[in-house]
Protein backbone atom coordinates (compact mmCIF):
# COMPACT_ATOMS: atom_id res chain seq x y z
CA UNK A 1 0.00 0.00 0.00
CA UNK A 2 1.04 3.42 -0.42
CA UNK A 3 1.09 5.99 1.83
CA UNK A 4 -1.95 7.69 0.51
CA UNK A 5 -3.70 4.37 0.68
CA UNK A 6 -2.99 4.41 4.36
CA UNK A 7 -3.60 8.11 5.29
CA UNK A 8 -7.42 7.57 3.86
CA UNK A 9 -7.46 4.17 6.01
CA UNK A 10 -6.24 5.77 8.97
CA UNK A 11 -9.24 8.41 8.57
CA UNK A 12 -11.72 6.24 7.98
CA UNK A 13 -10.85 4.55 11.03
CA UNK A 14 -10.97 7.67 13.11
CA UNK A 15 -14.29 8.97 11.79
CA UNK A 16 -15.75 5.10 12.41
CA UNK A 17 -14.27 5.64 16.59
CA UNK A 18 -15.91 9.04 16.60
CA UNK A 19 -19.01 8.04 15.33
CA UNK A 20 -19.18 4.88 17.92
CA UNK A 21 -17.94 6.89 20.56
CA UNK A 22 -21.05 9.45 20.15
CA UNK A 23 -23.38 6.36 19.37
CA UNK A 24 -21.74 5.51 22.62
CA UNK A 25 -22.23 8.38 24.64
CA UNK A 26 -26.25 9.41 23.01
CA UNK A 27 -27.38 5.67 24.39
CA UNK A 28 -25.65 5.95 28.23
CA UNK A 29 -26.91 10.11 28.32
CA UNK A 30 -30.31 8.54 27.41
CA UNK A 31 -30.31 5.62 29.89
CA UNK A 32 -29.00 7.60 32.54
CA UNK A 33 -31.96 10.71 31.75
CA UNK A 34 -34.63 7.58 31.50
CA UNK A 35 -33.60 6.49 35.14
CA UNK A 36 -34.09 10.12 36.60
CA UNK A 37 -30.58 10.92 37.01
CA UNK A 38 -28.46 13.65 35.65
CA UNK A 39 -26.99 12.53 32.92
CA UNK A 40 -23.96 15.48 32.71
CA UNK A 41 -23.02 14.76 36.42
CA UNK A 42 -23.11 10.83 36.16
CA UNK A 43 -21.03 11.13 32.93
CA UNK A 44 -18.13 13.63 34.98
CA UNK A 45 -18.62 11.41 37.92
CA UNK A 46 -17.62 8.53 35.94
CA UNK A 47 -14.63 10.45 33.16
CA UNK A 48 -13.28 11.72 36.54
CA UNK A 49 -12.93 8.35 38.66
CA UNK A 50 -13.37 5.75 36.33
CA UNK A 51 -15.89 4.40 38.59
CA UNK A 52 -18.71 2.00 36.95
CA UNK A 53 -21.00 2.75 39.42
CA UNK A 54 -21.93 6.48 37.94
CA UNK A 55 -23.19 4.84 35.13
CA UNK A 56 -26.53 2.77 35.37
CA UNK A 57 -26.88 -0.82 33.83
CA UNK A 58 -30.32 0.03 32.70
CA UNK A 59 -30.39 -0.58 28.94
CA UNK A 60 -26.66 -2.39 29.21
CA UNK A 61 -25.56 1.44 29.79
CA UNK A 62 -22.63 0.50 31.80
CA UNK A 63 -21.47 -2.03 29.56
CA UNK A 64 -21.42 0.54 26.36
CA UNK A 65 -19.65 3.31 28.52
CA UNK A 66 -16.71 0.57 29.01
CA UNK A 67 -16.36 -0.27 25.54
CA UNK A 68 -14.54 3.09 25.11
CA UNK A 69 -11.44 4.60 27.50
CA UNK A 70 -12.02 7.37 29.37
CA UNK A 71 -9.59 9.74 27.47
CA UNK A 72 -11.76 8.47 24.58
CA UNK A 73 -14.88 9.90 25.62
CA UNK A 74 -13.43 12.90 26.81
CA UNK A 75 -12.01 13.60 23.67
CA UNK A 76 -15.12 13.33 22.07
CA UNK A 77 -16.73 15.76 23.98
CA UNK A 78 -14.20 18.04 23.61
CA UNK A 79 -14.15 17.44 19.78
CA UNK A 80 -18.32 17.65 19.63
CA UNK A 81 -17.87 20.90 21.97
CA UNK A 82 -15.57 23.04 19.81
CA UNK A 83 -17.32 21.73 16.61
CA UNK A 84 -20.44 23.31 17.42
CA UNK A 85 -19.85 26.70 19.40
Amino acid sequence: MNDKTNLNMKISIEKENQRKAREILKSVYEALEKKGYNPINQLVGYILSGDPAYITSYNNARTLIRYLERDELLEELLRNYLENK
